[in-house]
Parts: C-alpha cells; sequence; structure tokens
C-alpha cells in the first residue's frame, strides 16, 4: 500500500472545496453559534502534545462550557480518572478543537483556538455543584468556528438507530480483558451507583 506523500497529489483526488465550507467560518460566536453551544450538554475535546493526540469527551447536565464573551469559552474539569493526558497537552501545546453536540441534531459545531488552564479560585467557585468544584478550568480563545456537515451523523444514523450498546463490549469486559482475573460482571452491575455521588 502506497502512501500519499505530497499535497498536489492529494488535491488532485478531490474537487475544490464547496464554497459554503469555507464561507461559513467566523472568527466570534453569533447569536445563533451562543444558541447552539449553550444548547449542547456534549463536547469532544481535541489536544495535541509531544505523545501524540488526545481526544476527551466531556459532558454536564447543563451547558458543557460557559460563554464568557463573543472569543472565550470556559470549560470545568470536573472529576474523572485523573490520567489529565489533555491538561497535559494544553501546558505544552495551546492548540485545542471542541466539537459541540446535541441530541438529535445531525450538524455538529467545531471550535478550533487556544487553551490554558486556571486553578483560579473565583474561576472554579463559580461551577460549583453540590459542594464540589472543578480542579481547574479549561479557558478556550477560539481562533474559528463553523458548523460541520450533516452527512457524517446521517450517514451513521447516530441518534435515530436505537440502542445499539449490547453489540459492543462493556468497561468491565475491557479491564477483564487485562487482567483475567477482574470481576467484570460486578464492576458493570455497580458502577452507576458507584459514579452517582462522583460526577461533580
Amino acid at each position: 500500500m502506497r502512501p500519499i506523500t505530497e499535497m498536489t497529489e492529494l488535491q488532485t483526488l478531490y474537487d475544490a472545496a464547496v464554497p459554503a465550507s469555507l464561507t461559513k467560518v467566523r472568527t466570534r460566536l453569533s447569536p445563533l453559534y451562543r444558541q447552539w453551544i449553550e444548547a449542547s450538554r456534549f463536547c469532544v475535546v481535541s489536544t495535541v502534545g509531544p505523545e501524540g493526540t488526545d481526544a476527551s469527551p466531556r459532558g454536564d447536565d447543563g451547558p458543557v462550557v460557559r460563554i464568557v464573551d463573543d472569543s472565550t469559552l470556559w470549560l470545568p474539569d470536573w472529576r474523572g480518572n485523573n490520567r489529565i493526558d489533555s491538561l497535559r497537552n494544553i501546558l505544552r501545546d495551546n492548540r485545542v478543537s471542541l466539537m459541540f453536540m446535541v441530541p438529535g441534531c445531525q450538524n455538529v459545531v467545531r471550535v478550533n483556538g487556544t487553551a490554558f488552564l486556571t486553578a483560579d479560585t473565583q474561576a472554579r467557585a463559580s461551577f460549583e455543584r453540590k459542594g464540589r468544584q472543578p480542579a481547574t478550568v479549561i479557558v478556550v480563545t477560539v481562533g474559528e468556528l463553523y458548523f460541520q456537515c450533516a452527512k457524517a451523523l446521517m450517514r451513521s444514523g447516530l441518534w435515530t438507530r436505537g440502542d445499539e450498546s449490547g453489540l459492543v463490549p462493556t468497561a468491565g469486559q475491557f479491564l477483564r480483558e487485562q487482567d483475567a482475573g477482574f470481576a467484570a460482571e460486578e464492576y458493570d452491575a455497580g458502577y452507576a451507583e458507584y459514579a452517582k455521588p462522583r460526577m461533580w
């Protein structure tokens, strides 16, 4: 299998970019983009660092980010597994991309920009939930944003094909694949209750 290594060769394989795909790009949040992002409870944060790339799912039961102004988003870093892969990357390479999704919507909104981390007392306290605060807040400066073509979600039927979780391994099964003695069924059965007091 021969890899493509030249930009000119790549470009010969595709038609010219659809004009609207270029003209739709904005550099600041407009009222409509604000409306979309405020409705999004889930996004994927992509970062890059010396060890490679990372894409991390982020979610909340309200807006997943806070819009501070037309070019600034705050993303609280709620409790997780403490790998902090994305955060390590941001410290060393501040480029980030966020992909915002809204259930039932075929489009996706992407924000490309830069970010830094803060443990500012007031910023963290402003997100307090159930007596807890995020360890840090990711401050994103918007470089560009645009909505993505709907074809990927349409092809996949992401919101319309129903629950397909029975087709894939559980978290417990993944862990048992690494450790034959791991109690996968017990882990899976108890995880929802385990997670409830640890969501924020």
